[in-house]
């Protein structure tokens, strides 16, 4: 019963990262060990699709679409991307950028502040 419990707590932050809890795993699955005994596995979404994820998820979290933030809210958002390593997918800065409205060199002079605070 604690496994269960267990699982269903874990559930909704692995769909929240795009995967899914499986009970039979493949190789390329994660298992979920608990007391030493694999109960789960944990299955990874296919990268399509996250970068639309992460932007959702940020929009949702600031209750505004980037189009609609101020300066200040994009520069927050941009942080967030960043820690969420949306930008290590290929493509996030063009998208990124007309998601907010801005130009790639405005969204870069973001990423370089958030770099210079580091």
């Amino acid at each position: 019963m604690e496994d269960v419990d267990f699982l269903r707590a874990l559930q909704p932050v692995v769909e929240f990262l795009g995967g899914a809890l499986v009970s039979n795993g493949a190789a390329a699955d994660l298992p979920v060990e608990r007391d030493g005994r694999v109960i789960a596995y944990v299955r990874g979404s296919e990268l399509h699709g996250a970068l639309d994820r992460m932007i959702e998820s940020v929009e949702r979290d600031a209750g505004l679409e980037f189009a609609a933030m101020d300066r200040t809210q994009k520069q927050v958002a941009v942080r967030s991307l960043d820690e969420q390593g949306a930008f290590l997918l290929r493509g996030a800065v063009d998208r990124i950028a007309r998601s907010m409205g801005v130009s790639r060199v405005t969204l870069y002079s973001y990423l370089n502040a958030l770099e210079r605070r580091a």
